[in-house]
């Protein structure tokens, strides 16, 4: 029997969150041959076409999405092995910034997947919005953000696209109140800022009822059916629902999440736990037909 080869599986995980071989190539450190290579060599073992060509982005097929699983685990276990086992593990402090709401939606499966390889490292956590995340980066003061994208971030390594929704309460129609009561984050905030201009454009007269930074504090206003809000869908659940198209409002649009990383010492800590970061939101459940989370 024919063997996956985990170094061509890293790789692979690599092409399914980029749009080319030659960007996944850079993110793995490995030329685009050698990318084409690897990928040529594990669709041979697994019998079938991992990707297809759609103009000039490379799209997974059904059968590199059941890879997909099946590679993300295969991985994981190499590495908590390892990193059990060798004495040479990663020890220090990592300095982690993430939106508030970010932070109890994602981080923890990556903490808990890099707690297990590298037990002796202090992760240390910063709460900000995205653009003061991304200065802090710049200024050397956090090595490693989750952030949304906005206009100010160019180059920067995208690991998900999410749509966002309307959210309200199972049992109340706040969201045929008009003007529509809102519940966002300050400004500056890209939910907050798509969301208001999706509102202008279709004319839906709004107020704004509750801002704040306190993820749990914004939503608890929703589920009490004091407000709506813009939230990812990944986000809904916990008594959150999607307002249906009856309501009159427009689709908030979507968002990008990226990963910024400092060039500081060690980089090998930064790349790891930033590593764990994207393996986290590559295994969001993702519907194929919006690449959003379902």
């Amino acid at each position: 029997m024919q063997s996956l080869d985990i170094d061509s599986l890293r790789t692979f995980l690599a092409c399914a969150a980029a749009p080319s071989f030659t960007e996944a190539g850079v993110r793995v450190n490995k030329s685009q041959s050698t990318v084409s290579m690897q990928m040529r060599r594990l669709e041979e073992v697994v019998g079938q076409p991992l990707f297809a060509k759609q103009g000039r982005r490379n799209r997974m097929t059904s059968a590199g999405q059941e890879l997909l699983d099946y590679a993300e685990r295969i991985v994981r276990l190499n590495d908590e092995a390892i990193g059990r086992l060798d004495t040479r593990a990663f020890s220090g402090r990592i300095r982690v910034g993430t939106p508030d709401d970010y932070a109890e939606a994602f981080l923890p499966e990556a903490f808990g997947r890099f707690a297990r390889i590298h037990p002796q490292v202090e992760v240390e956590i910063e709460c900000r919005q995205s653009r003061e995340l991304a200065e802090m980066i710049v200024a050397g003061e956090l090595d490693v953000a989750i952030v949304t994208v906005d206009e100010t971030m160019p180059g920067v390594e995208v690991v998900h696209r999410e749509a966002l929704r309307w959210s309200a309460p199972p049992d109340h129609g706040v969201e045929h109140v008009r003007p529509l009561p809102l519940a966002v984050w300050q400004p500056g905030c890209v939910w907050r800022t798509r969301a208001l201009e999706e509102l202008a454009a279709a004319g839906v007269p709004y107020r704004i009822a509750y801002t704040g930074l306190n993820a749990a504090a914004l939503t608890a206003t929703v589920r009490a059916g004091l407000a709506v809000a813009p939230l990812p869908t990944s986000f809904l659940g916990k008594g959150l629902r999607e307002v249906g198209a009856d309501a009159g409002l427009p689709e908030p649009g979507f968002i990008e999440v990226a990963l910024l990383r400092a060039r500081s010492e060690p980089k090998e800590l930064v790349d790891a736990f930033a590593g764990e970061l994207a393996a986290a939101f590559r295994s969001l459940k993702v519907r194929p037909d919006l690449g959003v989370a379902a």
